[in-house]
């Protein structure tokens, strides 16, 4: 009997209620507790009333009563906090709504009212925290009501603002240390900075072929693993040279450096498929050389002939030069193995040419050479009016000792013996 009693007072409350008769609404909701003193639902409505009326501590009454009796139930701890923020009670307020986040981390509503808190006090490292979890939750809103978008707008700027307090921080913190480093200790440094503060993902290799383990991921290589790169830049003048006379031969044709076999399916590399807005004369391939290709190109070859460059038989060196045409990209990508590294020497080189691997980007500039990880994402871009050109070499990766180079030679030739 009682059940329905309050059924039939729930039903007439709710009605009441819609119907804007909050004092009628008030006397069925009561007369429900008077039945049953914890029935959250009355509980519910009656501290919300009271919060209308501006009093909070019955309100606060009420709420605690409906927790009790469905302490599952996140949205009366929220009300709950509301009601202890309005008594002014910061304590008991974040106890309500850790109660909420207890049941529901991804509760939206709690996580902006614990945002606002923290905000509120002063705290500003769990402000940002929570500010920068409403954010995350709410990147699949498409289209925010305005009222939404004006507390994301404030979330984006208060974590951006904290962001910065902390890079000028570190900036700081790290001054003098880093005016005394090396350049290998300064550029790692702040890397490792720019990671930890969020400014910069972390790159590793992904290799289409041979993965050799535990070897560093480094973007850039330091030069100091390359003794032999000045006597390359050096020659700069002279490659350049024979590359303009190759360029004026109509005889030697360049080749598109991406050329797929029919039927592969559409991909990033469709666009530069048999084109040759990213060509490529070859002076080596997959370790074969191209005599006559070397004897249009004499003094380049035999420069690359005397450095330390990766010979594996059937598979290294690829040594080229590289044409990209004005206005056009090379799409992120990654190489092969990561037992090589790639030696890039600018030859022409006009404005707005550049070059990402992982998360640095940097110009070429003519006669200034560097080596890269390729098995690490990178892409280039011309966007100039006048074509590109790079001499691009394989060599070793550093960290390999002569002995680890001997046996991949190895590994290599048995697996290509057993395939064929």
């Amino acid at each position: 009997m009682s059940v329905d009693a309050i059924r039939k007072h729930l039903a007439e409350a709710q009605r009441a209620s819609l119907a804007g008769l909050r004092d009628q609404a008030r006397s069925h909701f009561e007369a429900v507790l008077a039945i049953d003193d914890e029935e959250p639902t009355a509980r519910n409505w009656l501290g919300a009333d009271a919060m209308a009326r501006t009093d909070a501590a019955t309100a606060t009454m009420h709420f605690e009563i409906a927790c009790k009796r469905e302490p599952g139930e996140g949205s009366h701890w929220i009300n709950l906090a509301t009601a202890h923020r309005n008594l002014d009670d910061a304590n008991r307020e974040q106890e309500a709504l850790e109660q909420a986040l207890a049941i529901d981390q991804t509760d939206l509503l709690a996580l902006i009212r614990i945002a606002e808190l923290h905000e509120r006090l002063g705290e500003e490292t769990p402000a940002a925290e929570r500010w920068s979890a409403v954010l995350a939750l709410s990147r699949s809103i498409n289209d925010p009501s305005p009222e939404f978008a004006a507390i994301l707008g404030h979330a984006k700027q208060f974590v951006g603002e904290q962001q910065q307090n902390l890079v000028d921080a570190v900036e700081k913190a790290l001054a003098g240390e880093l005016g005394e480093a090396s350049t290998r200790d300064r550029r790692r440094m702040r890397r490792a900075a720019d990671a930890w503060l969020g400014r910069r993902p972390i790159y590793t290799n992904h290799c289409e072929g041979l993965h050799y383990p535990f070897l560093p991921a480094d973007e850039f290589f330091g030069a100091e693993h390359f003794p032999w790169l000045g006597e390359l830049e050096a020659a700069t003048t002279t490659i350049v040279a024979e590359l303009e006379t190759i360029l004026a031969d109509a005889q030697a044709e360049l080749t598109p450096y991406i050329s797929l076999p029919p039927g592969v399916p559409a991909s990033k590399w469709s666009g530069l498929d048999k084109s040759l807005d990213w060509g490529a004369f070859h002076l080596w391939k997959e370790g074969e050389r191209f005599d006559d290709a070397c004897a249009r190109a004499p003094r380049t070859a035999a420069l690359v002939e005397s450095l330390p460059i990766c010979y594996i038989e059937g598979r290294a060196p690829n040594v080229f030069f590289s044409i990209l045409k004005a206005g056009k990209h090379i799409p992120a990508h990654t190489g092969v193995t990561n037992v090589r590294s790639v030696v890039h020497l600018p030859l022409i080189v006009p404005e707005g040419c550049a070059f990402r691997v992982g998360g640095e980007t940097r110009s070429w500039v003519q006669g200034r050479a560097f080596a890269f990880d390729d098995t690490i994402e990178h892409e280039a871009w011309n966007r100039s009016e006048r074509d590109r050109a790079v001499l691009i070499i394989d060599v070793w990766n550093p960290y390999l000792s002569d002995h680890e180079r001997a046996m991949i030679c190895r590994l290599y030739g048995a697996a290509d013996v057993q395939r064929g």
